[in-house]
């Protein structure tokens, strides 16, 4: 049984310790610590979790820990790593590692070896992503001519009273300065190299923010494999008429078939078709499980994370890229 520390009692912990509670034979989440004695003390009520402390450094103190679990806002990731790193647990930090790539290359470097660090980069551990990469793998679309990723919500259009949706539900999102691309596109960025291969950024746009938000609300990002495939993703959180939550509208089109996933069905078109209903709001929770059980079973048989900091690299020089290239033609 691994015991857990959990840094952070935001939002996103109620997915972090609903995954854990979904492993409860496997690991037990035994202290969480954040600066909110309200929100850690809510969090500790609602799970079962014994201890609660107001800093990383008090937690590490006091318990006697297997890993740690850092879901706290991402400009405090690197100092509770560092400190984490330093008592050598394991950790598994949420996405993104850091606020820009040059301190996630950095806080990795200082790291060293001194302690495993795997990014909680869990979009691509939802079933139906799994599925879809099982069928390119299986040779089911043969070589893959070009992708397409499409994701539109209206999460961030003002309501009758100026709210939206997505900043009452996560306020920080309010003071973002890089908020679409780096916040939540950053999940299909991965996704999509998971799927097609280790894409690079060719060309991006990024638009202004609106609304009084600091950060961006849309983006058009075209990606390659190198010597491979096209890579188009298209996000855009101020869609009218559609939902407030972002759904992902995937196109692989191969040389034998094509893959495409709409709505909440996953198909694949050529020789051997098959149709697969998605049950969306289960697919959500078993990404968190399945992102823990992955870095349960690595810590047991010592073998790479999959979402390695090496790995996300490859993610995070996109998102930098695009705001490089994007920010200098806003509009």
């Amino acid at each position: 049984m691994k015991k857990i520390g959990l840094v952070g009692a935001g939002w996103v912990t109620q997915h972090h310790l609903d995954g854990y509670k979904a492993l409860k034979d496997r690991v037990q989440v035994q202290a969480i610590a954040d600066p909110s004695e309200a929100a850690r003390n809510a969090r500790a009520q609602a799970y079962g979790i014994p201890r609660t402390y107001p800093s990383v450094e008090a937690m590490l103190a006091s318990e006697r820990l297997d890993a740690v679990d850092v879901a706290c806002p991402r400009e405090y990731h690197v100092p509770v790593c560092l400190a984490v790193a330093g008592k050598g647990l394991p950790m598994l930090c949420q996405k993104p590692l850091a606020p820009t790539l040059a301190e996630a290359e950095k806080l990795v470097a200082d790291i060293g070896n001194r302690a495993r660090l795997m990014v909680h980069e869990n979009w691509r551990f939802r079933p139906h992503y799994r599925l879809m990469k099982r069928w390119i793998d299986e040779g089911r679309i043969g070589k893959i001519h070009q992708g397409m990723m499409i994701i539109l919500a209206s999460a961030l259009v003002p309501d009758a009273q100026g709210k939206m949706w997505a900043v009452e539900r996560q306020p920080y999102f309010a003071g973002e300065k890089r908020l679409l691309v780096a916040e939540s596109a950053i999940h299909q960025i991965d996704t999509m190299r998971y799927l097609m291969g280790p894409l690079v950024l060719e060309k991006a746009h990024i638009g202004a923010p609106e609304h009084g938000l600091k950060g961006e609300g849309r983006c058009m990002l075209m990606m390659s494999v190198p010597n491979g495939p096209p890579c188009v993703l298209v996000a855009d959180f101020g869609a009218h008429g559609r939902p407030q939550s972002q759904f992902d509208h995937v196109e692989l089109i191969g040389e034998k078939g094509s893959i495409r996933f709409m709505n909440n069905v996953v198909e694949l078109f050529g020789p051997t078709p098959e149709r697969v209903e998605v049950d969306l709001d289960a697919n959500y929770k078993a990404s968190y499980r399945d992102t823990i059980a992955h870095f349960l079973e690595r810590l047991d048989d010592g073998k790479p994370f999959e979402t390695s900091p090496e790995d996300n690299f490859g993610t995070l020089r996109i998102v930098e890229g695009a705001y490089a290239a994007g920010f200098q033609r806003r509009g």
